[in-house]
């Protein structure tokens, strides 16, 4: 196989846009004055006890950890991990800066130093994105990933906010159900539902995706941000079974239920895409909704209990390594850090 190929590309399905815009699967996501208002009356009235935590712990990602070869995962924060597949690393959503916003005077702060600077890391296989907005699409953090990346796999139209960045042969688009294979290892654009926009006037002119990782032992999913849908299921039957699902699971609200998922929702899809272990992705690191910092990871343990999956917990930096999972040895990624530190 071509360490570097790239499947044909097709035109986007035009049966999914409108007005130049794209369109989710099963939802028409809108926001009204009415939402609008709704919104702003419970960030207004919404008391919490906790917020942001006291604390974080935090394991730091050494040289010496990343010149080992076993395939592994490293949780950095909110929806940003490192993978070491086949020898390659690939960073999904990287985001290193202080900030999730389009400015770093303003906007919500994160709760604990990143595991690893940018300057640090390795050589970069591939960088996945998921969509255009800011607690994701980080401009400074992928300029400084630029020289040191060789591929970055982006859902189709993203790369407008990007190309002034990066080389733009080193920029590669995908639609939902695309496939392209770097290093030996395949990526797989699949559905999510979502939106996207990085300002007032350009909602949903890029796809939002999750990803599908593929490498010669192990498969991975990345599900970016999402409302629960009929997708996981048709993802997991297409390429499941999974050894980890990284499945967003934090930033949810009633208000907004159709594109982020609430915890038991995201155990659910976890269920519908058949994986073997599941990752809680998109919390602790970011203020982003109404709920109580911790929360997230407490319901989504409640819920994986009662279905009787596996939830993996490692703390940030912390290195997971795959052939762990195969023997059971999965304990010390499987403790309620999170407890001692409300």
């Amino acid at each position: 196989m071509n360490s570097n190929a790239i499947s044909q590309p097709y035109e986007y399905d035009t049966s999914r846009k409108s007005d130049g815009k794209f369109l989710n699967q099963h939802i028409n996501y809108a926001t009204s004055m009415r939402n609008i208002w709704d919104i702003t009356k419970a960030y207004a009235t919404t008391k919490r006890a906790a917020a942001t935590p006291t604390h974080i712990p935090v394991n730091e990602i050494t040289a010496d950890i990343l010149s080992e070869t076993h395939d592994a995962l490293f949780r950095l924060g909110h929806s940003s991990q490192l993978l070491r597949l086949d020898g390659h690393y690939i960073l999904t959503d990287p985001v290193f800066s202080e900030r999730a916003s389009m400015v770093q005077w303003a906007g919500p702060k994160r709760f604990h130093p990143m595991p690893i600077n940018v300057d640090d890391l390795p050589t970069i296989a591939v960088v996945v994105l998921s969509h255009d907005h800011y607690d994701h699409l980080d401009s400074a953090t992928l300029e400084a990933l630029a020289e040191k990346t060789k591929h970055f796999v982006v859902p189709l139209g993203l790369s407008k906010h990007i190309e002034d960045i990066i080389d733009s042969t080193k920029i590669i688009e995908r639609d939902w159900w695309q496939t392209v294979t770097l290093e030996g290892i395949e990526f797989v654009a699949t559905p999510a539902q979502h939106f996207s926009g990085r300002g007032l006037f350009d909602r949903d002119e890029t796809l939002w995706a999750s990803w599908v990782i593929n490498s010669s032992q192990r498969k991975v999913f990345f599900s970016g941000d999402s409302g629960y849908f009929p997708g996981f299921k048709q993802i997991g039957e297409r390429y499941g079974p999974f050894d980890i699902t990284m499945v967003e699971t934090g930033a949810y609200n009633d208000l907004w239920n159709e594109i982020h998922m609430n915890p038991e929702q995201s155990v659910q899809a976890h269920v519908d895409l058949k994986g073997k272990f599941m990752l809680p992705i998109h919390n602790s690191t970011f203020d982003l909704a109404l709920h109580e910092w911790f929360e997230p990871l407490d319901r989504a343990l409640s819920a994986s209990i009662k279905h009787n999956t596996q939830m993996l917990s490692p703390i940030f930096g912390q290195s997971v390594n795959f052939d762990d999972l195969t023997t059971n040895n999965t304990r010390q990624y499987q403790r309620s850090w999170w407890l001692n530190n409300q």
